[in-house]
């Protein structure tokens, strides 16, 4: 290949890196709006959020199910990448946990919007809910496991049993402004702590 052609790939390549920063930039932008205003938010709320016109959003996802599988596949791929980054960068693996599920509960508040807005499409619904399993079971378990391991929390306690409470404590949230899910979901997290020896 000569170097021309080599300096004709650059700019395509960062054409390509930019437009990938530029959706990110977008998918979180709606991720932020989805959790404080749900998934039937504005599309131009969401547009301002991430400071572009609404033809940029409809020219990615031309329908709001498709904004908002998409916004379900980052946040599920940010929680599984957030998992082992806050494991080496937490000041114990409880905290990390503690953090990992801080971070779970604001996803969870866009996933219990997606079956509504993907209408009748029961096996797309499953096979993201398969994903979700795949990827994030095992950031959860290996967090637990370093948590048991550091003797700070009790044994015994499943991933996915763990997840599976979070999720049923964060249903309803959205209809009783006076349910507060964080406050249940730390409660939860304080019943899997090692009593301290005196």
């Amino acid at each position: 290949m000569t170097s021309a052609d080599r300096s004709g790939e650059a700019p395509v390549r960062a054409k390509r890196a930019d437009a990938r920063r530029n959706e990110r930039k977008l998918l979180d932008a709606a991720a932020s709006v989805f959790v404080d205003s749900g998934v039937d938010a504005p599309i131009r709320e969401i547009a301002a959020s991430a400071g572009v016109g609404m033809g940029t959003i409809y020219r990615h996802f031309p329908t709001r199910a498709d904004l908002v599988v998409a916004v379900y596949r980052h946040q599920v791929e940010a929680c599984a990448e957030a998992g082992p980054a806050l494991q080496d960068g937490a000041e114990s693996p409880f905290t990390a946990l503690r953090e990992w599920v801080d971070l779970f509960v604001d996803f969870l508040v866009t996933k219990h919007g997606l079956a509504h807005a993907m209408g009748s499409d029961s096996s797309g619904f499953d096979t993201l809910h398969a994903y979700f399993l795949d990827r994030l079971v095992p950031v959860c378990e290996r967090l637990l496991d370093a948590a048991v391991d550091a003797g700070e929390i009790r044994p015994g306690t499943r991933a996915y049993e763990l997840m599976r409470g979070i999720g049923n404590l964060c249903i309803g949230s959205d209809s009783d402004p006076d349910y507060d899910p964080r406050r249940m979901v730390e409660l939860l997290l304080r019943g899997l702590r090692r009593p301290v020896s005196s």
